[in-house]
């Protein structure tokens, strides 16, 4: 049983937690900040993206990358101030989301692939790769809403929840960045994957906003923990001292109107067993 704790709360929407020098970053998405929370609860703002913080990823050499979601880029923050890093908005189709960025500073980035909150119908899309001199490139496609991903601690795997597809899916890594070897990971039919995080024995959290639950997945589907959230859950970040602490992070609504008027967002934390391990 794990028994969760509010850590912040008043926020407009939180996504894309990243652990990271002690405190956790994430994307208060609708209120175009990004934002780091301390174990104390202390709230600080880092930079602000007036076209929407999503994904959140460091260069090998400390600078911060911040996927902006409607106009498709990914920003550098250097010296407090944000710079044009990629430019990915021939390569995705609609808003960017989601993002992990791998020890050499390569960025794989997700896409919604359409109008999600005027209701069009959901189709696939693409999975864009910047390099860390900003070249971006399309590494796969045909992806239900590409989102949460993680890369194993040994760089050669990444996994991807396709929220519209219900599954995690994984791909070999070559050394310049491609993926291949597309294959299903895990079948979640009954969940929709959303943010995700990966541990020490290679099994994966996954927050899934529909069902109100964080549960933790093993390779092939097998689910062994399951969490209840009160509200609506959208992502989730293995961190703290020694990567036991879990991050959840929640809202009653992702509607950006509502979540403006009404911010309901909680960031909340239980510990577990197995630690963190790989990217992010």
């Amino acid at each position: 049983m794990h028994t969760l704790k509010t850590l912040a709360q008043g926020l407009c929407f939180p996504e894309g937690p990243r652990w990271h020098d002690g405190k956790l970053f994430f994307s208060d998405m609708h209120d175009s900040k990004v934002k780091t929370v301390d174990l104390a609860g202390r709230i600080d703002v880092v930079c602000e993206v007036p076209n929407l913080p999503s994904g959140l990823g460091w260069l090998p050499d400390g600078r911060m990358l911040v996927v902006s979601m409607r106009d498709r880029r990914l920003l550098r923050l250097e010296a407090g101030a944000l710079k044009p890093h990629a430019d990915m908005s021939a390569l995705a189709p609609f808003d960017c989301n989601d993002m992990v960025v791998d020890a050499q500073g390569r960025a794989y980035v997700g896409n919604f692939g359409f109008d999600l909150h005027k209701g069009e119908k959901p189709r696939s899309t693409t999975m864009v790769m910047a390099t860390p001199d900003g070249k971006a490139r399309i590494v796969a496609e045909d992806l239900m809403f590409p989102n949460g991903a993680v890369i194993t601690p040994d760089g050669k795997t990444l996994i991807v929840g396709e929220s519209f597809g219900s599954r995690l899916t994984a791909f070999d890594i070559a050394a310049d960045g491609s993926l291949s070897n597309r294959r299903e990971w895990a079948n979640i039919a009954q969940y929709v994957p959303d943010g995700i995080c990966l541990d020490a024995e290679g099994a994966i959290w996954v927050a899934s906003p529909t069902r109100s639950e964080v549960i933790r997945v093993k390779q092939g589907g097998q689910i062994t923990d399951h969490i209840k959230v009160a509200t609506d859950t959208f992502a989730c970040m293995l961190g703290g001292p020694d990567r036991r602490t879990l991050f959840v992070l929640t809202s009653e609504t992702s509607d950006p109107a509502k979540c403006r008027s009404n911010p309901s967002g909680r960031i909340e934390i239980t510990e577990v067993q197995v630690p963190g391990a790989g990217f992010p």
